[in-house]
């Protein structure tokens, strides 16, 4: 069955060059076009793609907004974002929209192809050129009478939780969890999930943020 994608981006261009890359694989089905982010919440509703190729700058409405309607009115949508640039404004705020992933449009076509592949199957990604510095400056914005989670929130992890929780934290894959721990990546995922379901966390990203939060990694660190 084809991973269904909805591209959302003001450039022809580019959303022409987008589904040439991503039809030309069997796993994957280019479902529709949208030119702004108003044009791309009516697909969404319509055509329920299994991910939307969303640009964070658009008329009529954002990315930004154009997420937050996506996430909350179509069941099951994964949103990957794109961005110009690797420190967006509108990228921190999406992190709370909802978004799943967050890639540069200067995104190689097998590193395109990889993550629409990864979000559709339930994970988060980030560009690794942005994720230190966008996760860091995202938890440095943050108001500091934001009520934040303590550190005794992490007393309901098991030792192996709390560890796959830091290193995942420091940008580690599954994979190389796996091999720093010394288990098997099933195992992995297995603590991944078990972390999400225990902290009330929505996705990997949403680990990452928590855990600068209650500072079992810090920015630099």
């Amino acid at each position: 069955m084809s991973i269904r994608v909805l591209l959302a981006d003001d450039q022809r261009l580019v959303r022409a060059g987008f589904a040439m890359i991503l039809d030309a694989h069997d796993d994957l089905e280019v479902v529709g076009e949208a030119a702004d982010g108003a044009e791309a919440v009516a697909l969404a509703r319509r055509l329920a793609p299994d991910v939307v190729l969303m640009d964070v700058r658009m008329p009529v409405l954002d990315g930004l907004a154009a997420t937050r309607r996506v996430v909350a009115e179509v069941p099951g949508a994964k949103v990957l974002m794109l961005t110009t640039f690797d420190l967006d404004d509108y990228v921190y705020d999406a992190l709370q929209a909802g978004a799943s992933g967050f890639l540069l449009k200067d995104v190689g076509r097998d590193e395109l192809v990889a993550a629409v592949r990864v979000v559709a199957a339930g994970d988060a990604l980030l560009a690794p050129s942005v994720t230190r510095r966008l996760l860091a400056d995202f938890v440095a914005s943050r108001s500091a009478t934001a009520r934040r989670p303590t550190p005794a929130a992490l007393s309901g992890l098991t030792a192996r939780e709390r560890d796959t929780l830091g290193l995942l934290a420091r940008g580690r894959s599954n994979a190389e969890i796996a091999a720093e721990l010394g288990v098997s990546d099933h195992t992995v995922k297995t603590h991944v999930g078990n972390v999400l379901m225990k902290l009330g966390l929505r996705d990997r990203i949403h680990a990452v943020i928590f855990a600068y939060e209650v500072g079992l990694v810090r920015p630099g660190g």
